[in-house]
């Protein structure tokens, strides 16, 4: 039997897996797999050739879906709430997803902002923005080069690191629940962030429900703490803000605010590390200039960005989309690295980043709120300036085609960054 007290309980079914007979797309691509893993890129050039703008997918378990792949038309969805809305209890397939899937955290509806809809969603992200406007930007910087600085100063001496769980996991992890008033480290805090990370892409034998419930847990017991006692932090602010936000609702938005905050940013700041690492065109000036760094951050944003698919928008009635039918319930993937890639953006197969008008923190009302991506940069900006400043000789220890990918589909980010450089004498 399902647990009552399970917030998805109401919405998937018992079972090992989808029942026979369970409906599917015809010629459906598969989002998982080790060719998904390690090169979507080339599986979303596949797909747009064969399928168009938007094409027929399974998620896990082999739920159908839809994946829109193309600029124009992620833009039109992301646009048009009254068509494409994001309350996912709408959806057609419940009947069919069994109560332990793995995507179901982040898919199964909650009273969070994420899920919310019309005057009630511009309410919650209105708390959101408000609460994040209080972060000031030169503090936040300065807290991430102080945070940067600790921990280079732990593997310096050895000439010698692996980046993700040295370096940009920790220092994401700190920055943004010190941001949000819970303490920088700590086991508890430690604890914390993993439960996220199992939440979005769950390793073998981990369970993705029971980890986001105990992000839960330990953000009613920080609500509780700062009703009691606030201070000059993120939650302190939603606690107090004229809104009135339950405490079961700051809750569940503070889950967006620290799993947006930290996942993403983290993947955002490896992934340009990578790209400073192994791209000639950055190696012989990244050391000297703060443009190339700049730079870097904005195309790993339009060519690897770390959200790469977003589930999801749920369709209100029947519509046309890129040529196809979508039926009224039907799941549509926000497929960002895909529509970042776009060549009907970019002509003759050339992809810049001359511009900011990547979809990588979504569009339309939906978005990430502002200053979220703001802040974001200023920690993904600090994060890389300082490493390459305190170890200019910094290289992988790894030919570039040896790194893994995170088995998400979610997010892009790399399962390890292995460095060598020059031992620094403290």
């Amino acid at each position: 039997m399902t647990d009552p007290a399970d917030p998805f309980a109401q919405q998937a079914r018992t079972g090992d897996g989808p029942p026979p007979g369970c409906p599917a797309h015809a010629g459906a691509v598969s989002l998982t797999g080790l060719d998904f893993q390690q090169t979507p890129s080339e599986l979303y050039r596949t797909m747009r050739r064969e399928h168009g703008p938007v094409a027929p997918v399974l998620l896990d378990g082999g739920v159908p879906a839809w994946l829109v792949l193309g600029y124009t038309e992620l833009s039109y969805v992301t646009s048009h709430d009254e068509l494409f809305a994001r309350d996912s209890r709408r959806w057609n397939q419940w009947e069919n997803i069994p109560s332990d899937w793995p995507l179901l955290p982040y898919v199964g509806y909650q009273p969070s902002v994420l899920f919310a809809e019309g005057d009630e969603h511009r309410r919650r992200a209105g708390v959101i923005t408000d609460a994040l406007e209080g972060v000031d930007q030169f503090e936040l910087a300065n807290e991430c080069l102080l945070i940067a600085d600790d921990l280079i100063a732990r593997f310096a001496g050895s000439g010698q690191a692996e980046l993700m769980s040295d370096y940009v996991h920790p220092l994401l992890m700190r920055a943004v629940v010190q941001m949000c008033g819970m303490p920088a480290t700590g086991e508890d805090t430690r604890r914390l962030v993993d439960d996220l990370r199992i939440s979005l892409d769950a390793a073998e034998g981990e369970d993705p429900v029971a980890g986001y419930n105990r992000v839960g847990e330990r953000l009613r017991q920080l609500v509780k703490e700062k009703r009691t006692a606030p201070g000059p932090d993120v939650t302190s602010r939603m606690v107090m803000h004229p809104a009135g936000l339950s405490d079961e609702e700051i809750v569940q938005d503070l889950i967006s605010v620290i799993s947006a905050g930290e996942q993403p940013t983290s993947n955002w700041v490896c992934n340009t590390l990578r790209l400073l690492l192994t791209d000639e065109r950055f190696a012989v000036n990244v050391s000297g200039g703060r443009l190339s760094v700049g730079e870097a951050l904005n195309e790993v944003l339009w060519l690897d960005t770390p959200t790469q698919n977003f589930i999801g928008r749920w369709a209100v009635r029947d519509v046309q989309l890129g040529g196809r039918q979508i039926r009224e319930g039907d799941c549509l993937v926000l497929g960002l690295a895909a529509a970042n890639t776009d060549p009907q953006i970019w002509p003759e197969g050339h992809v810049g980043a001359e511009n900011a008008a990547h979809l990588s923190f979504s569009n339309g009302e939906h978005r990430c709120p502002y200053p979220a991506p703001l802040l974001a940069d200023v920690m993904a900006r600090t994060a890389v300036e300082t490493l390459l400043e305190r170890l200019p000789d910094l290289v992988l220890s790894v030919e570039p085609e040896e790194l893994v990918w995170r088995p998400s589909i979610w997010m892009r980010g790399l399962m390890e960054l292995p460095v060598q450089f020059t031992p620094v004498v403290q």
